[in-house]
């Protein structure tokens, strides 16, 4: 059974800095691109950013310069480092993975989300 946990999230003030971590685990044979995606209440779940497996990214306008995207294809640990963080910021941040199983096809995993609040 493959599964996605992320963790970092919390309550900082607007220019302060997070760093989220999702780990995949379970029975994975491979695993392709990797993303972080938010979701406001009210709002739709956008793209935040994604990375391939070859360390090739792409974000999203309203984040680009201040989050960075990384990946530890050892742990099998996808990051989402935030600096100056905005009150429009605010969601529920969920990782995403392109996973084949070692007995299954290959589709995307979701994780359950960790909340990101800014605000003084």
């Amino acid at each position: 059974q493959v599964q996605l946990v992320e963790s970092g999230g919390g309550l900082v003030q607007p220019g302060g800095s997070l760093r989220l971590s999702c780990v995949a685990s379970g029975s994975i044979y491979s695993i392709n691109d990797m993303g972080w995606y938010r979701h406001a209440p009210g709002k739709q779940r956008d793209l935040v950013a994604r990375i391939t497996n070859r360390d090739n990214t792409e974000y999203a306008d309203s984040v680009k310069g201040r989050f960075t995207i990384s990946r530890d294809n050892v742990e099998n640990t996808v990051y989402l480092q935030m600096n100056s963080l905005k009150t429009e910021d605010t969601a529920v941040y969920t990782c995403n993975a392109q996973i084949t199983p070692l007995r299954g096809v290959y589709q995307d995993y979701w994780g359950q989300g960790t909340q990101v609040t800014v605000s003084s």
